[in-house]
């Protein structure tokens, strides 16, 4: 059965509404925080301030006699739900990794909120250089804003490129060996990227949820964007799901020949796709 092409229109829309929802409920986390984790008396005049000035709908009542308003439940509900549609709706593109097992696709998903993040991040930029440089007139929040969509592509584009397997390998020693033992430095590698995993969640668990996220730690400028208490979470949430990806990979590839992994031949229609996006004939 040939399997759909990729850059249907929903895959783009999918990602684009997963990232103004999930947009929208980081923005509003305070209220959840406040509803849900009941945080004490101080630390919850704190967040109650900080609401009054960040949120986007503050005329709004809260539901069910909090914090988070309709608004903010229904991006609660909507971000899982686009999420889960968007991984079961997304193809493989010409030049993506062509072996995949069902869980690859939530891999392809996050490298299609991330396409669409890069995207996002150029247009602030250029917003920026218009608004300084043709108005002069600055604005206070895209250089933050660009800092933090970058964070959230960093870490987001290494969990796709190890499904992908282009992250960095050298295979001088690795191709010489024979495969019994090529199998034994890859199941060396998955052990080690998991004990890395391992002991960086067990001993920065407590300091990022507890300190960072909890407490909803703030940029300190005057866009004051929640980049700590959002990006240091999503490090320890993108390191394990690496982890869980090496392992995906490792039994995906175990039967399979090393030059389909490595791919060390010219891939000809990739090089023909890059002509053919810069006008080259």
């Amino acid at each position: 059965m040939k399997e759909q092409e990729s850059g249907r229109w929903v895959e783009w829309l999918l990602p684009l509404a997963f990232i103004f929802t999930s947009g929208w409920l980081i923005w509003h986390t305070p209220n959840f925080i406040l509803d849900f984790l009941n945080p004490d008396e101080g630390l919850a005049g704190q967040l109650s301030e900080l609401m009054e000035r960040k949120d986007v709908t503050p005329d709004m009542a809260g539901l069910f006699g909090g914090y988070a308003d309709m608004m903010d439940w229904a991006a609660l509900i909507l971000t899982p739900l686009i999420f889960i549609v968007g991984v079961f709706t997304v193809r493989r593109a010409s030049m993506e990794y062509p072996y995949m097992w069902g869980c690859d696709k939530i891999a392809l998903f996050v490298g299609r909120i991330t396409m669409m993040l890069i995207i996002s991040m150029t247009l602030v930029m250029l917003y920026e250089v218009f608004m300084r440089y043709a108005l002069e007139a600055p604005t206070l929040w895209a250089n933050e804003l660009t800092l933090w969509i970058a964070g959230f592509v960093f870490l987001l584009s290494g969990y796709y490129a190890m499904q992908q397997r282009s992250h960095i390998r050298i295979f001088i020693l690795y191709e010489l060996m024979p495969r019994w033992l090529q199998h034994l430095c890859d199941i060396l590698s998955v052990l080690i990227i998991s004990t890395f995993a391992f002991f960086l969640v067990f001993g920065s668990y407590k300091q990022i949820f507890v300190n960072k996220f909890y407490k909803w730690e703030m940029f300190g400028t005057a866009f004051d964007p929640p980049i700590p208490a959002t990006i240091q979470p999503l490090i320890l949430i993108v390191v394990v799901l690496i982890a869980v990806q090496s392992f995906v990979n490792l039994i995906a590839d175990w039967n399979r020949d090393p030059s389909e992994i490595i791919g060390d031949d010219i891939d000809e229609e990739e090089i023909e796709a890059i002509k053919r996006s810069v006008g080259s004939n």
